[in-house]
């Protein structure tokens, strides 16, 4: 149990290829002090090492030759998709989910020792990833993920009959990893996504974003697989264009009617950068019964990345916090994009806590052997660092 601790600059650029992440990222004493350049980390000009992104870099979908073109299915149903309700007044009969008090507390992450040690380790470490960021060398790490030419197929997504359960053309899901429905494993366009790390298993499934066609198909998913939480990380209509189709009720008073389900929103809150909805499933056929939250965020902007680390952060820690049962369910548009951002800052705030190893590069690499086009542009691969220097640098100006 007792590891060598390697340098973090030197585990964090090894090869995608070994099985085993070298990178380490041990706690900090809460009497450490920080360096000057660490406690200015916030000031530094980062921030703009990718400004010349454009939206359509952002969120444009992977072509198999590896460039970001847009490619999106037109359809006169998606009309149907209605906006966020972010300005919506909360309801009188809603009751408080989570308190910004709450969501303060879970935004610190903590290791689970704290000791001297420890503390130098993650203080060498987090130098060395500022000292990645500020040589681009990120860049040019984001550069060398290839899109390997994995030996699987995409069968399944390119049949006739499923083509138009696609959102994109281009974003399909591997046949050895798509979610099956049902006992004849119909089709979705979705993908488990299991993550190793030091020896421990995060399970998820990446999802496009239902499309009108494809609802009933979707909460099908969300039963048989007995998630309770779904993760979405978009707005339904995002500078005019339709990201997502609204597949839940806008009101406590009114459930959504599917062909064979039965959706009752019971709660909601709206806070600064996400949306907690509780729903009630019920299943026609059988009258059974599954309890959901849906955390949307709703702070990503049309270009770029999110502005708020902090909000990003406290968002992932809830979702974690809230999650019990079954893969965590996650989709955005596309489903590899910022659905690969939240992934890979989920995996890494778990290995913060628990004083595991991690491996960003190691991380990316396994989400796009079981998902093609996991974590879409440099710019989303350089906010994964970022907010993990974020909450390391918390960690060091620990009182």
């Amino acid at each position: 149990k007792n590891k060598k601790v390697p340098d973090c600059d030197e585990t964090l650029s090894s090869s995608s290829e070994e099985k085993t992440p070298n990178s380490v990222l041990e706690n900090a004493d809460s009497s450490g002090k920080v360096n000057r350049s660490v406690q200015n980390f916030q000031r530094s000009n980062y921030d703009d090492l990718f400004k010349d992104a454009t939206e359509s870099e952002s969120e444009s979908i992977l072509a198999t030759c590896g460039s970001f073109l847009r490619d999106k299915w037109s359809s006169e149903d998606e009309e149907l998709a209605g906006p966020s309700q972010t300005v919506r007044p909360q309801l009188p009969d809603s009751i408080q989910i989570v308190s910004e008090r709450e969501l303060a507390q879970l935004a610190q992450v903590r290791p689970l020792l704290f000791n001297f040690h420890e503390q130098s380790v993650i203080k060498d470490c987090f130098k060395m990833l500022e000292k990645k960021v500020a040589e681009y060398e990120i860049l040019q790490e984001f550069m060398t993920l290839d899109y390997k030419n994995i030996p699987d197929a995409f069968n399944s997504g390119n049949e006739l009959r499923n083509r138009e359960k696609n959102r994109y053309r281009d974003i399909l899901p591997y046949d050895s990893t798509r979610v099956p429905l049902g006992e004849n494993k119909d089709y979705i366009n979705a993908s488990y996504i299991r993550i190793v790390n030091s020896g421990e298993e995060y399970f998820y499934i990446a999802s496009q974003g239902p499309l009108p066609s494809t609802t009933d198909d979707f909460w099908q998913m969300v039963l048989e697989n007995n998630s309770n939480v779904i993760v979405m990380i978009t707005r339904e209509i995002e500078g005019g264009i339709i990201k997502c189709h609204h597949y839940w009720p806008i009101s406590m008073k009114k459930p959504l009617e599917l062909k064979n389900y039965r959706i009752f929103l019971e709660n909601y809150q709206i806070l600064q950068y996400f949306i907690i909805r509780i729903f009630h499933v019920v299943k026609k056929s059988t009258g059974s019964s599954h309890f959901v939250k849906h955390l949307q965020f709703t702070s990503w902007p049309d270009h770029g990345t999110p502005a708020s680390v902090d909000g990003f952060i406290k968002y992932v820690r809830y979702v974690r916090k809230s999650h019990l049962t079954g893969p965590m369910l996650v989709h955005c548009s596309a489903g590899v994009g910022r659905t690969g951002v939240f992934l890979c800052v989920d995996v890494v705030f778990c290995a913060i806590e628990k004083n595991f190893p991690f491996n960003i590069k190691n991380i990316v690499t396994q989400m796009r052997e079981q998902r093609y086009g996991m974590i879409q542009t440099k710019e989303q691969y350089f906010f994964c660092y970022k907010v993990v220097l974020e909450v390391l640098q918390k960690i060091l100006t620990l009182d």
